[in-house]
């Protein structure tokens, strides 16, 4: 399989990925607002196909009469459900309204008290009330009873990073037979502030960007360093490079310029940019700036903001926010640093990007900004763990079984029970074409693994 291939099947399996979580969004909104659970409707039908195929196509009367009384409970429970639902929403959303303005620092994958307690509210017949979060997504709510102060706290595990101003539950009062169901949603303000994991992360590479100047001789830096080079005298070249005691002794014009050199800039500028499956490149960032891994002084944005940010507390801030950003900012963020394309007049210094390690529509972006802006840049991928392409599909090829309970299990994962799908790492061969191709760009590739701690150059040669 070539290099191009595998980013095309990359690709298509990410608007595939893409796809699915839209649907099942679309799917949940519908079944939201149908009274009837499973239970409940799958009850109406047989109660209804058993009345009218027994009850009063043989006039059983047992079957009658346990139809009718079947009937009437899903007609009871479901103006029951709905009547207390009426009843609750109004003083539910008076009591959020008194509640102060919710602030949460935590971090993904750990589980936080979000500071919510509601009232138990004891009076509802055989009902119970049970809620979950909508947005910010992926987080997974518990509801905890407080026997002391009788009322219901909320612990969170949130999944991944965000930033959010406004919180989306969604309520739900069922009765204690699962039959019927009354949901709405509620917004109330607040102050969250998620950070992504660092993972095994304890070291990283020498991530400090480098410029042109006299210093490291380097294929991509500026001819500005020592006169090392030396060259064949050509039309328009100045006689003061011309080496004359050369010229004595063979006749030959030879010139001696400044070789191409970079040495570490004394401001870094950062840049993270939002993409399916940029978990691992925000943990590595995070890393990074708590680290020091950036030198000093430096300059950090993200996608999702035009603000930038010089010191750690800020730079949080702008990377919890990116989670989810559709907006490509590098080329905004490098012009507002004073920085120019190629052939236009300007100081321009170097990047470091950090990017996931899977193919998605900022890698085309990007290739862009590579060729448009000299840099030099230092290309930071990061992925939660690194698998063979060709051992996962040998063996999905020899058993249909595997890749059939596969698939099952990521559907209901995320249309039932609103997990994401397990990680599966990034795969070698694509991660090894992506900087095979940045590379040739002339940026500086290093692939980090959060999940091992792991860093590889491009050669995927542990550094």
């Amino acid at each position: 399989m070539s290099d191009s291939s595998t980013m095309t099947a990359t690709l298509k399996a990410t608007r595939d990925q893409g796809w699915r979580r839209h649907a099942s969004e679309r799917v949940r909104r519908w079944l939201g607002w149908f009274p009837l659970t499973t239970g409940g409707l799958g009850l109406a039908i047989v109660c209804i196909t058993a009345l009218r195929g027994f009850g009063y196509g043989r006039m059983d009367l047992v079957v009658f009469a346990l139809t009718i009384c079947g009937l009437s409970i899903v007609v009871f429970t479901l103006l029951m459900v709905t009547a207390s639902g009426l009843m609750l929403r109004p003083r539910l959303r008076k009591a959020l309204a008194a509640l102060p303005v919710s602030s949460l620092q935590a971090e993904a994958g750990y589980p936080n008290p979000s500071g919510l307690e509601l009232p138990a509210w004891r009076w509802l017949p055989l009902m119970s009330l049970d809620w979950h979060l909508v947005k910010p997504e992926q987080i997974q709510t518990t509801i905890r009873p407080n026997d002391d102060s009788g009322t219901l706290e909320e612990d969170i595990t949130p999944a991944q990073r965000c930033l959010a101003v406004h919180v989306t539950r969604r309520f739900v009062l069922r009765d204690v037979l699962g039959l019927c169901r009354f949901s709405w949603q509620e917004t109330v303000p607040a102050q969250w502030q998620v950070l992504p994991q660092t993972g095994s992360l304890r070291t990283l590479p020498v991530l400090r960007s480098m410029d042109a100047e006299d210093g490291i001789p380097s294929a991509v830096g500026v001819p500005e360093g020592d006169r090392m080079d030396i060259r064949r005298y050509a039309p328009g070249d100045s006689t003061r490079d011309i080496l004359w005691r050369v010229y004595a002794r063979n006749r030959h014009l030879n010139v001696r310029l400044p070789e191409r050199s970079v040495f570490y800039t004394e401001r870094t500028l950062a840049y993270l940019v939002s993409g399916p499956d940029d978990e691992a490149a925000a943990g590595v960032a995070r890393f990074a700036i708590s680290r020091g891994a950036l030198g000093s002084p430096w300059v950090f944005g993200a996608d999702g903001s035009d603000q930038v940010a010089s010191h750690p507390a800020a730079a949080m801030t702008l990377i919890a926010g990116s989670s989810g950003a559709q907006r490509y900012g590098l080329e905004d963020f490098l012009r507002a640093q004073g920085q120019s394309p190629q052939g236009q007049a300007g100081a321009n210094a170097a990047c470091i990007v950090f990017v996931p390690a899977t193919s998605g529509p900022w890698l085309a972006k990007l290739q862009q900004s590579l060729t448009r802006y000299p840099g030099p840049f230092t290309v930071v991928l990061a992925a939660d763990g690194l698998h063979s392409s060709e051992n996962s599909v040998s063996a999905a090829r020899s058993n249909w079984r595997v890749r059939l309970k596969r698939h099952v299990v990521r559907t209901l994962q995320t249309l039932m029970l609103d997990k994401p799908p397990p990680l599966v790492g990034a795969d070698t061969r694509a991660v090894a074409a992506i900087m095979d191709d940045f590379s040739r760009r002339g940026a500086r590739v290093v692939l980090v693994d959060r999940l091992s701690g792991q860093s590889f150059d491009q050669r995927l040669k542990r550094v």
